[in-house]
């Protein structure tokens, strides 16, 4: 696995996956970016450069904590651009990954070529997701057998009564399969303080981050799971509207992690935009 310094210096580290031009993606959590795999072979279009974020995967562990900041993870991916060797780069974030992708674009909007939003968390953009939009997105799971059980669960936590977000795990899916349950087991956090220290304090400027995106003129892609309990079509609908130039698109039948629900489906939608 190859690596590169940090504009501070801590070790970071990165995976390439494929042939042809670069896409460098940034994934959520934040977490061991094994769980983004090929993107479903998006690999077979593009030449993923998947970098672990500090403190996650093989990555180091910064000295300072509040480097894990989402602001400050920003000069980490143009670290990785200059060691690249990349004039303009195609961005892809997923989850958490794309609040890091919209703050690069705001702050270099000229190194950015093409920008792919897959289900992304919103916080960056000053975007609530009502607890209206959770039930909403999770009503449509209503018959799984394990619907009773999350759904109370959801409403528990919703309600601010309750805190067993394993138990809503399988809202996250299209299937709650082996599959699945193993991909689960791969995307979660393993580093607390990098999760902690993510969206600390003066990690989002969300007014500052709207108005720079407002001139964004490169194209961009939000593409939004139809079950996503993490960030509904509706709430990602309204990401895409701070874009000039968004394509949104909803997948049938994908959640949080489309690419593992439909590979097919997300690769065919993914690889027409990055052409």
């Amino acid at each position: 696995m190859p690596y590169f310094s940090a504009y501070d210096g801590t070790r970071l580290a990165y995976r390439t996956d494929g042939d042809g031009d670069p896409l460098v993606c940034l994934p959520g959590g934040p977490a061991d970016s094994r769980y983004l795999g090929d993107l479903g072979g998006l690999s077979a279009h593009r030449r993923l450069i998947v970098t672990d974020l500090r403190g996650t995967g093989r990555s180091a562990i910064p000295e300072d904590v509040t480097s894990y900041r989402c602001d400050r993870l920003v000069d980490d991916v143009e670290a990785l651009r200059a060691h690249l060797g990349l004039t303009r780069m195609d961005l892809l974030g997923h989850s958490g990954g794309a609040n890091i992708a919209v703050r690069y674009a705001a702050r270099y909007p000229g190194n950015v070529g093409r920008l792919a939003l897959i289900t992304p968390g919103p916080a960056a953009v000053g975007i609530t997701v009502a607890a209206r939009m959770r039930r909403e997105a999770a009503r449509l799971r209503s018959d799984e057998p394990w619907f009773p059980a999350a759904f109370d669960a959801l409403s528990a936590i919703t309600e601010g009564t309750g805190s067993d977000w394993e138990a809503i795990a399988p809202f996250l899916w299209g299937r709650w399969d082996a599959a699945a349950r193993r991909h689960h087991a791969e995307s979660r956090p393993g580093n607390a303080e990098a999760v902690a220290g993510f969206g600390a304090e003066g990690a989002f400027d969300p007014e500052a981050t709207r108005a720079a995106l407002a001139a964004f003129g490169a194209p961009v892609l939000l593409l939004a799971g139809e079950f996503d309990l993490n960030t509904p079509p509706e709430a990602a609908a309204e990401f895409a509207g701070l874009f000039p130039d968004a394509s949104f698109v909803v997948q049938p039948g994908a959640g949080h992690y489309p690419w593992v629900d439909d590979p097919d489906g997300f690769v065919a939608t993914a690889a027409a935009f990055l052409r």
